[in-house]
């Protein structure tokens, strides 16, 4: 099992789409980084040697950010945006759509279930 970017490629599958597991990775990226490489992106994850890990590792660490970099590189971005006020730092901050979607149906993913309205009853 090939282990990359602290990431163990899944077993069995083209390296193509074995790369793409490790975050900051697609698959246009993941061929790019395999023809650098010089590595067959038709290849299976369990049959490539530990010269081709050792290539595709070098040409990761020199030209690409992934996982945790990339990961405090984005959540930083957010903070900054928070910090200045800007309209973007206060949509991240309500934790509301950020990118000009519409909110008054849909965005569930960003607002999270639906709150039930809570009736005032007495007597």
């Amino acid at each position: 099992m090939a282990r990359i970017a602290g990431i163990d490629l899944p077993r069995n599958k083209r390296m193509e789409i074995a790369l793409t597991y490790i975050y900051g990775i697609g698959r246009k990226t993941s061929n790019d980084i395999l023809t650098k490489a010089d590595v067959s992106g038709d290849k299976k994850s369990d049959d490539i040697d530990e010269n081709e890990v050792r290539r595709i590792r070098d040409v990761l660490e020199n030209e690409y950010t992934v996982e945790g970099d990339l990961r405090r590189e984005v959540n930083m971005n957010k903070k900054r945006l928070m910090d200045l006020g800007c309209y973007r730092g206060l949509r991240h901050r309500k934790g509301l759509p950020v990118r000009g979607q519409r909110t008054h149906t849909n965005a569930r993913t960003r607002k999270g279930p639906k709150r039930m309205a809570v009736k005032k009853g007495g007597k």
